[in-house]
């Protein structure tokens, strides 16, 4: 392969394209952690966040690999597109340096949620098609990126931010549930139903700090929602 369908393979690997949502998610606990928007904590939580989120979709591929070579051929790993071994050693370079550059975030009480939420990753990862219950392990992550966002930065966890935490929580059990649904129909929805609900996360976030904060906010989670729809014309979500 040339470089450029050598990284799009790894782009469709990681899932790119919902990288927004977990910014959102970020940016959502940290302003509802603290009443304010610190950029330089914000990003290297975003950072550190971003590489988790990135990890667990290739570990994710990896551990599906063989699952993935009669239901989804096309995929990084079963195309040969990539390889086993530069998929794990990628997986294990991700969290290493999520975990390194969380270690600079103002308070450290974060690292200890980043690993429950290394924990629910590889939980969900391992079991999820075995499961019926994993979504709750996946809605789990996503409640754990707001407690590690908020830990980080404020070294608390308020109630603003379990609202906010657990009302994605409810919305990824929809969303996994919903997914779910469609993998069982004889066809798929006639429109694109889970890659506009993936990018309803951002929205999420944005109407949550809209109510509790400053309506301006709304904008950035528009902003998440669109540049998630925007990434899956390129690179695939689901």
């Amino acid at each position: 392969m040339d470089a450029a369908a050598t990284l799009k393979a790894y782009l469709d690997l990681c899932r790119v394209s919902n990288l927004p949502t977990v910014w959102t998610n970020v940016v959502a606990a940290c302003v509802l952690a603290t009443g304010r928007f610190s950029a330089g904590p914000v990003l290297l939580v975003a950072v550190s966040l971003s590489c988790f989120y990135l990890a667990g979709m290739v570990l994710n591929d990896l551990w599906d690999r063989e699952l993935d070579r009669a239901s989804r051929p096309l995929r990084p790993i079963p195309s040969g597109r990539i390889g086993v071994a530069n998929a794990g050693f990628l997986t294990l370079l991700l969290f290493a340096f999520g975990f390194i550059v969380l270690a600079a975030a103002p308070y450290q009480s974060g690292a200890f949620a980043a690993t429950l939420l290394l924990a629910a990753i590889v939980a969900y990862d391992r079991h999820h098609k075995q499961n019926p219950y994993s979504v709750l392990l996946m809605a789990s992550c996503r409640f754990l990126v707001f407690a590690v966002a908020a830990l980080a930065v404020s070294g608390r966890l308020p109630a603003a931010v379990v609202l906010g935490g657990s009302l994605q929580f409810g919305y990824i059990v929809l969303l996994s549930l919903t997914a779910r649904y469609e993998n069982r129909r004889w066809q798929a929805f006639p429109f694109p139903v889970i890659p506009v609900m993936l990018a309803g996360i951002s929205l999420l976030d944005g109407l949550v700090l809209g109510v509790l904060v400053d309506p301006l906010w709304l904008l950035a989670g528009i902003g998440g929602f669109v540049m998630t729809l925007a990434g899956q014309r390129y690179v695939r979500g689901d």
